[in-house]
């Protein structure tokens, strides 16, 4: 079936296959969202899950996802006159004070491989930036990272003041980094924390269809 090629394509990291792939399925006038879901975010999904069991390591999650980008790129006009949408909208970020992306570009994509959308506001990420971006993409999650213990406490911050300017409501937020717990997620009023970034995906896809 042209939706498991399409899948192994991403897991192999082989961009060329995806996309030539990808036209041969529209061009068998399949559905766009069942070559997205059944095939890109599949395959994704796959990778993912070998990330999370130390099966496959950051090289082969950053091939597979420029696999899966390049294959984005043919689907996406089929998706867009099809009225087809993202599950949801992500605001993603490294906190004020640090420089570190390599977590957040991974959770980036296996966000993207969720089928979520991402708006990266990259690096050194202040709370008004933060609540800006809110303000302007109406997003259903914001995902803070933070990979240094003088960095952490920043995540609060910006949590205190997203909650102090009232957007709250249908928001979810989810912190992470290697010095962050489940225990400080919870005491800073987050709304989970997850180790790897495959799980911090799968939490937020679940966190979105909970809204």
């Amino acid at each position: 079936m042209i939706f498991d090629e399409i899948s192994l394509s991403i897991q192999q990291g082989k961009a060329k296959d995806a996309r030539r792939l990808i036209e041969d399925a529209l061009n068998q006038n399949l559905n766009p969202k069942d070559i997205l879901n059944k095939g890109l975010i599949r395959g994704m999904s796959i990778v993912g899950e070998k990330f999370k069991r130390n099966e496959v390591f950051v090289p082969e999650v950053l091939i597979a996802a420029r696999a899966m980008n390049q294959g984005l790129e043919v689907l996406k006009p089929a998706l867009v006159a099809n009225k087809i949408e993202p599950i949801g909208k992500a605001i993603i970020c490294t906190v004020k004070g640090d420089m570190h992306d390599i977590g957040k570009n991974l959770v980036k994509m296996m966000l993207e491989g969720q089928g979520i959308e991402c708006i990266d506001l990259g690096v050194d990420v202040s709370y008004e930036t933060v609540i800006n971006a809110i303000l302007e993409h109406k997003p259903q999650l914001v995902c803070l990272s933070a990979l240094l213990t003088t960095t952490m406490l920043y995540q609060q911050e910006i949590i205190r003041e997203i909650e102090k300017a009232n957007l709250r409501n249908n928001l979810k937020i989810i912190v992470g980094g290697a010095p962050v717990t489940i225990d400080f997620a919870n005491e800073i009023n987050a709304d989970g924390y997850r180790a790897d970034a495959a799980s911090a995906a799968e939490l937020a896809k679940e966190l979105i269809e909970s809204l």
